[in-house]
Parts: structure tokens; C-alpha cells; sequence
């Protein structure tokens, strides 16, 4: 036979019900050896609702997505027209170093400047400064294949021998014209180096009168590689961010109606759930009405029936009569109290109208199971919660007297509830045969839903919810409700 759970209504002090529930089943505290609490849900873990549509937030999406659009062109069309620059650059350089060789170097060459000759080098030098230097050629070299400098601008130069890369002797033994960008890193572009940091150089073979083979090579300035990537940037940049604008303003036009068209669709969800919720609503206060009214009623009346007829038989001296009575009147009791939880759970605004303490004392005299025994322990001191928080308190007692009753039981469960300087804390602890928290927290059975209904409970409510339990020590649920902060917190 099941037997009838009692329970006690105490006013203990918060720090006394805690200590209680310790010494009590040897729960976990916070200066107590035990098992180790384990968070099962945290505020704010719940899955959040998605943000409203908001035209500041696409509009700033957009600035943000030109940005960097126009960042990306930006650099990419830097590299692109600079690379174009340089070729351009060496191009024009290749062709003018093949003009002054064919038109100018060449027929002033002599075999008497291979031998170092004076009047044969004065009289080239003066071709090359009248005819070959300016603003488009900085510096001219002639080498011999050995790679003697038979001729520079920079008189340092000349009669030195330097060490022929691979490209030049290339242009020696294959004759072609070769231009490149020069970083000046070489030895023989020390003097070179007072013009900048770079040039474009140019190098191919002439002919000596006899046939002598000598290397021609002249150096042009950097600048115009820079002066025509600005020309080429300017134009492609114009281009580009005409092209961006003239998008914008195609695209503002239908973003701003698809955004119109999500608002409106968004409004329409929302008031089709509203009417939902209402009618959901309407529907449950409807039938908890009915209940009240109709069974709840009627077992009240049939408990005063029973009541009557006890004191009756009493008086009567019917003993056997009087305990057949009277257990049907504990189990007319019980029943109304089921039926007062069940309304809380069919509508559950009614919490407020029975209040939160009166609800639990329901809760824990209506959870029945073979050999469980509930007690009670409430802080007589105003809890100070909202509706949400209520109900979310009496969800969370609810689902873990039933765990301890299909579980635990046969066991002794106690209900703490009290106020701490934080908050509201739920304390449900029972000395069953527990289990092992965190095990199944991670890999929970299947068809076992209980601990993530509770997860879902206290994330959804904005509750820390924490368990403590091993195998053979019992189990204590938390619930930590923290108070709402205050106007004058949110303004300091």
C-alpha cells in the first residue's frame, strides 16, 4: 500500500534549511565533502529569438559589404595597374634602347674604342651626352663579353671588370634586346643607385666596325612607371566606383522592398502566434474553469459529506466505519489536491491566484509513489518573484518530485525553498539510490528525457540549475533564481 505523503511547514532561516538539508541526506554543500555540483543549465543558454528585422542593421551590412568591396578593388587594381605600368614601362624602354643602338651607338662605334683610345672615347662620349642621355635614358654602359666596362656615364666605372649575369650573357650569345627592373643590387649599379632605388634597365648586343661584339645597355627612370600607374589607377578607379554607385542605387530599390516584404511577413508571424497563444490560452482557462468549478467543487462537497458522516459514526460507536471513512476522506483530500496541481499545469496563470507556497504544499502532498514521504521547508519571508519566476520555480519542483517518485523512491524528499543576497534557491534533495550525474548528463539513456526537460526549464526561465548526485549518496537538485536589477542599478 502506497503510503500518503506528509508535509511539514517550517520557517527555517535560509542558512538553517540549507544546513538542514546537508546534515539531513548528506548532500553536497559548500564546506561539505560529496559529490561535486554539476551545472545543467545556465541563464541564457536557452536558444535566443531571432532579432527583428531592422533596416539600420541591413543598411550598415551594405556600407560595410561597398567598404570592403571597395578595399579589395582598390588593392587589386594598385597591383593589377602597377604590373601593367611595368610592362608598359619596359616595353617602351626595349624600344627605345633598340633605336639609339640601331641609329646612334652603333655607327659611332670604332675599333679603337675597344683598345681604350682617348680622342675615340671623347668623341663617343660626346654622341652619348648629346644624343643618347636626357630624360628618358639616366646612365649608358658598353661592355665587352668579358665584362669590362668600356664606356659609362659614371667615369668610376669604366676600365673596371665586373662578373656578367645569366640574361646578359644570354643577350651576348643570343642576340636579343633584354629590359627588366633593376632593384640596383649589383655591383656595378653602385654609382647607379643616386637616381633611386630603381630603374628599368636595358641591355643588347652592337657591332664594331670589324664585327667586335660589345653589350649596349642604358638605364631609364622609375618615375614613369609610377606616373602611368596613376593613369591607368585613375581610369580603372573611375570606372570601378561608378560602376559600385550606379549598383547601389539599382539595388537599394529592391532591397528595400524585399525588406518591406520580410517586415510585413514577420508581423504577420507574430500576430498569427499571438492569436494562437490566446486561443491556447482561452482554451486552458476555459477548461480549468470547468475543473474548478465541476470536479474540484464537487470533491469539496463530497469531502464535507464524508467529514459529516465520519463525526456520525463516531458518535454512533461504529469504529470500522469510522476508519473506512476516514480514509476515504485522506483520499478525496489527495484528490483535490491533484487536481489543484493539475490546474496550475493546464493554466498556469492560476499560480498567482493560489500563490506559489500553497501551490508547492499541493505539489508535494499530490506526488504519490510506493514508500515516498515529502517535506516541506518554505522561507516565511516574501520571495519577491515575478509571475515567470514562479512558475518557473514550481516547473522545476514539479519535474524533480516526480523524478524522485518514479526513481528514488521508496525515499524521504524534501523542498527547500528560501531567499540568499542573490536570489530565490530551490533546494529538492531526496536519500535514494542516486546516480551519476555527470554520465548521464553526457550520454543520457535513450527515451530519458527528464534532465534536458529540466535544462530546457531553467535555460528558457533564466535560472542556474545544478545537480549533485552519485550512486548510493542521493540526489540534490538546485535552482538558483537570480532578482531582477533594479531602475536605480540600470541608471548608475
Amino acid at each position: 500500500m502506497a503510503t500518503d505523503p506528509t508535509t511539514e511547514l517550517q520557517s527555517p532561516d535560509a542558512d538553517s534549511s540549507v544546513s538542514f538539508l546537508a546534515e539531513e541526506f548528506g548532500t553536497p554543500a559548500a564546506d561539505h565533502d560529496g559529490p561535486h555540483w554539476v551545472s545543467v543549465a545556465t541563464p541564457g543558454r536557452g536558444d535566443g529569438a531571432e532579432a527583428p528585422l531592422s533596416t539600420r542593421r541591413v543598411a550598415a551590412q551594405l556600407v560595410l559589404g561597398i567598404v570592403l568591396v571597395l578595399a579589395v578593388v582598390t588593392v587589386g587594381g594598385s597591383l593589377a595597374a602597377r604590373r601593367l605600368a611595368e610592362r608598359e614601362a619596359v616595353t617602351d624602354a626595349a624600344e627605345t634602347a633598340d633605336v639609339l643602338a640601331e641609329a646612334v651607338v652603333q655607327p659611332a662605334l670604332t675599333d679603337a674604342l675597344l683598345t681604350g683610345d682617348a680622342k675615340a672615347l671623347a668623341a663617343f662620349t660626346t654622341v652619348v651626352d648629346d644624343r643618347v642621355l636626357g630624360a628618358t635614358v639616366l646612365h649608358v654602359k658598353l661592355w665587352t663579353p668579358q665584362g669590362r666596362v668600356v664606356f659609362s656615364d659614371e667615369a668610376g666605372l669604366m676600365g673596371r671588370t665586373f662578373h656578367l649575369d645569366a640574361d646578359q650573357r644570354a643577350a651576348l650569345r643570343d642576340p636579343t634586346t633584354r629590359a627588366e627592373i633593376s632593384d640596383l643590387d649589383r655591383d656595378e649599379n653602385t654609382l647607379d643607385r643616386s637616381s633611386g632605388s630603381k630603374l628599368v634597365e636595358v641591355y643588347r648586343p652592337v657591332w664594331t666596325p670589324s664585327g667586335g661584339t660589345m653589350l649596349f645597355e642604358i638605364y631609364a627612370p622609375y618615375d614613369q612607371v609610377s606616373h602611368r600607374t596613376s593613369q591607368l589607377w585613375r581610369g580603372f578607379a573611375g570606372v570601378t566606383l561608378s560602376s559600385l554607385l550606379l549598383f547601389v542605387v539599382l539595388l537599394s530599390p529592391v532591397i528595400w522592398h524585399l525588406m518591406s516584404r520580410v517586415r510585413r511577413d514577420q508581423q504577420q508571424r507574430e500576430l498569427l502566434l499571438q492569436r494562437a497563444v490566446d486561443a491556447s490560452s482561452s482554451e486552458r482557462r476555459l477548461i480549468a474553469a470547468t475543473l474548478h468549478d465541476g470536479p474540484v467543487q464537487d470533491l469539496a462537497a463530497t469531502s464535507f459529506v464524508v467529514a459529516g458522516a465520519t463525526a456520525r459514526a463516531r458518535a454512533g460507536g461504529h469504529g470500522p466505519l469510522v476508519e473506512e471513512l476516514q480514509a476515504v476522506s485522506a483520499s478525496v483530500r489527495t484528490s483535490i489536491r491533484a487536481l489543484r496541481s493539475l490546474l496550475v499545469d493546464i493554466y498556469p496563470a492560476s499560480l498567482a491566484q493560489s500563490g506559489l507556497v500553497a501551490a508547492l504544499t499541493d505539489l508535494a502532498q499530490s506526488v504519490r509513489a510506493p514508500g515516498l514521504e515529502v517535506q516541506v521547508h518554505v522561507d516565511p519571508e516574501e520571495l519577491g518573484l515575478d509571475a515567470a519566476q514562479e512558475r518557473l520555480v514550481y516547473r522545476v519542483a514539479q519535474e524533480t518530485l516526480r523524478n524522485a517518485a518514479k526513481h528514488a523512491a521508496p525515499c524521504t524528499a524534501t523542498l527547500a525553498l528560501h531567499r540568499d543576497e542573490d536570489g530565490v534557491v530551490l533546494d529538492v534533495v531526496d536519500d535514494g539510490p542516486g546516480f551519476d550525474a555527470p554520465a548521464q548528463l553526457a550520454h543520457p539513456e535513450t527515451g530519458h528525457l527528464g534532465l534536458q526537460l529540466l535544462a530546457d526549464l531553467a535555460a528558457t526561465g533564466g535560472g542556474l540549475l545544478q545537480v549533485a548526485s552519485t550512486p548510493g549518496q542521493g540526489t540534490h537538485w538546485r535552482l538558483q533564481v537570480a532578482d531582477h536589477p533594479r531602475e536605480d542599478d540600470d541608471d548608475a
